[in-house]
């Protein structure tokens, strides 16, 4: 049976999960998890996919990008200031702001924010927020994050934020291969990772990627946040969990 582009796309994370982890058992333990031939058939299928849909993700076996060790990490100034945002705890203020409007729910994720810039479908530039006007070019940590799209199906300047992550079950896993002192929490641990100079550590640690905000996508225009994230979830970019809403639903 066809598989439909959403499905395809499942299939390329899947794949590429699996053949991740059968490279890193053979090359890390000498061991194999499957033989060379299924490997192979998997690896072609794999491949096919992604030519397909025009989507790789930066940890595809597919590419053959050798890590990349840095000196220094580059400053870079924002095409538009990351501003703070208002905060509130109170149910009533968010309703009253609300009004008789809808509005977009979403997790505020513990992480490190991001500012990803694609160029006719290829990863070009990742940097932090930095001070808001100038961040930190962490491209070749970037492109090892484990669910982030290397390559995607879109001609022309993409540029999208979102949240770098590391999951709790990543975070215990690395604070028990630690001999000294431990990271406190994962935000702590997720900083310190993307702003390494050697890619080879971001990729073992296996950071996360969740896109929030699409800033521009050249030639295209969109009415709603909601379209925004649902375009970016069709490019292969996990998008935060949200939930349309209106005062009357938020308890």
């Amino acid at each position: 049976m066809e598989l439909n582009i959403e499905d395809k796309k499942n299939r390329i994370r899947e794949l590429t999960e699996l053949l991740g982890e059968a490279s890193r058992v053979y090359y890390n333990e000498g061991r194999e998890i499957m033989p060379n031939i299924e490997y192979d058939a998997l690896y072609d299928e794999l491949l096919m996919l992604e030519k397909e849909t025009g989507m790789v993700l930066s940890g595809s076996p597919t590419q053959t990008v050798g890590y990349e060790v840095l000196s220094e990490l580059p400053k870079e100034r924002h095409g538009s200031p990351m501003l703070s945002l208002n905060k509130t705890k109170s149910v009533e203020e968010l309703g009253d702001w609300l009004g008789d409007q809808k509005g977009i729910l979403s997790w505020k994720l513990d992480g490190l924010t991001i500012v990803l810039t694609y160029n006719n479908g290829v990863l070009e530039r990742a940097v932090t927020r930095g001070n808001g006007e100038i961040g930190e070019d962490i491209t070749h940590n970037a492109k090892y994050f484990k669910n982030l799209p290397g390559k995607i199906n879109f001609n022309g300047e993409l540029n999208l934020r979102g949240e770098g992550i590391i999951t709790f079950t990543e975070f215990n896993r690395i604070n028990a291969s630690l001999d000294d002192e431990v990271y406190k929490n994962p935000r702590n641990l997720c900083s310190g990772t993307v702003r390494q100079l050697n890619s080879k550590v971001a990729a073992d640690r296996n950071v996360m990627f969740y896109a929030f905000t699409l800033v521009r996508a050249e030639g295209k225009e969109f009415e709603k946040k909601s379209e925004q994230l649902a375009f970016l979830a069709d490019l292969g970019f996990d998008v935060v969990e949200h939930y349309i809403v209106k005062a009357g639903d938020i308890k």
